[in-house]
């Protein structure tokens, strides 16, 4: 029994890793070294592809025995590379209304930062039933909800041009999917921040270098 959890446990690990190579390295690259925000996803996309290479040689190894010659290693790169490519500018553009509380979050989708824009994407592949609730905002927006209107906050388009912070809906959902999601979300290397009450959703948000401590 054990043997068969570890199997499973690392299929699982095989299989999530490209994941949290393309979604939690340009994290690191924002966080850690300030890079804009093409730049970052550009960087985790080729720690992607690497990864993806390896595991290429590794399938191929077993299979013929051999690592292959060079022209065979760059053709695994050139595919590892259109497949990241392909997978990133899906996540990075498209985003279906069924996962979205108003058609206003659809068309402001594009001003969500890029990396926030890929963890939804990856996330909806096991959870189809998740909505956004909430993404740009104007200070005028916390007027109308009755809220003290912020004078910073990351669902305000921030100076690089993006906004930084999405709120996903909670309400209606059992507690150990919300308790997933958030865990995926961390995980992710983001900020998340249950809030409860009429509203009940998850705040997510990536750090912003022009506002330090802002939510």
């Amino acid at each position: 029994m054990l043997k068969f959890l570890y199997t499973l446990f690392k299929l699982f690990l095989l299989l999530t890793l490209p994941f949290i190579f393309l979604i939690r390295g340009s994290v690191f690259l924002h966080t850690h070294y300030e890079l804009a925000a093409w730049p970052a996803i550009l960087g985790g996309m080729l720690a992607t592809a690497l990864l993806l290479v390896i595991y290429f040689s590794f399938l191929y190894g077993r299979i013929y025995g051999k690592l292959g010659e060079s022209g065979s290693l760059k053709r695994r790169l050139i595919i590892a590379l259109l497949v990241v490519g392909g997978y990133s500018l899906y996540g990075l553009l498209y985003l279906s209304n069924q996962n979205v509380k108003h058609d206003k979050i659809s068309s402001t989708y594009t001003q969500l930062h890029p990396i926030l824009r890929l963890s939804i994407s990856t996330i909806l592949y096991a959870d189809r039933s998740l909505i956004i609730t909430d993404a740009a905002r104007q200070p005028e927006d916390y007027r109308k909800m009755g809220l003290p209107s912020k004078g910073r906050s990351l669902h305000y388009q921030q100076k690089n041009g993006y906004v930084h912070a999405i709120d996903v809906r909670t309400k209606g959902r059992s507690e150990l999917r919300n308790r997933l999601l958030k865990l995926y979300f961390r995980l992710m290397g983001l900020n998340t921040l249950h809030h409860v009450g009429t509203d009940d959703h998850l705040h997510i948000s990536l750090m912003s270098h022009d506002s330090p401590g802002a939510i």
